[in-house]
């Protein structure tokens, strides 16, 4: 029985995996989507996301089938807790891609985003699918070290969300409200995003030290 509950442990950080890569593709595409104009590539991220949401759900499934049969202690309670958790943080990232990929639709033909932001948004959007591809590594290896590095590729997207107010308030902008609210919106998006994987990859740090990242017990 022991031998088949942990077959099924695994199964279920196998299906997180997966649904981090399709967070990853989907993100991918909607920044594609974004700044070529692609609206069959907006469609199909569209399309998709029903796809993300239904991987949620059968994780959930999974998590409160284990929790309800095997009463897990330890490690195996903490791997399950964190999986439910986490598979909302990896749907919310297909929400967030969605709706990067419904702006692009919106706009279609024309582009969302002024010339001169557009840059930031191709680095963010590397970013944000890096970080949800180390999530995926991450829910596999359950090595506290690469799930802590997270931090420092969505520190350079803070950096980039902080930087894109900037550019938008400045006086030199010509670009109009319609295109600020959108740069100012899309950012936030890419911004949770990020926020998103670590939080993800945070919980497999507590799986494997029973410990969130940035809790101190000492603050009680």
């Amino acid at each position: 029985m022991r031998e088949a509950y942990h077959v099924e442990l695994e199964r279920l950080a196998d299906n997180l995996a997966e649904m981090c890569g399709m967070a990853a593709t989907a993100m991918e595409r909607a920044t594609t989507s974004l700044l070529e104009t692609n609206l069959p590539l907006a469609e199909q991220v569209i399309s998709d996301d029903q796809k993300i949401d239904d991987a949620r759900a059968r994780c959930e499934e999974q998590a409160y089938a284990l929790l309800a049969l095997q009463a897990p202690v330890a490690t195996d309670l903490r791997t399950v807790l964190a999986a439910i958790h986490a598979a909302e943080s990896l749907e919310r990232m297909g929400d967030l891609a969605l709706h990067v990929a419904r702006a692009a639709r919106r706009r279609h033909p024309e582009p969302v985003l002024p010339a001169e932001v557009a840059p930031y948004f191709a680095e963010m959007g590397k970013l944000a699918v890096r970080l949800a591809r180390q999530a995926e590594d991450v829910i596999h290896t359950r090595d506290v070290e690469a799930a802590r590095s997270l931090d420092i590729a969505d520190d350079e997207m803070d950096d980039i969300h902080r930087h894109l107010f900037t550019v938008i308030m400045d006086k030199n902008w010509q670009h109009g409200v319609a295109a600020a609210v959108d740069t100012t919106l899309l950012g936030r998006f890419y911004e949770r995003y990020g926020d998103h994987a670590v939080s993800v990859a945070n919980r497999m740090v507590f799986v494997a030290t029973g410990k969130m990242p940035g809790y101190n017990s000492d603050e009680l």
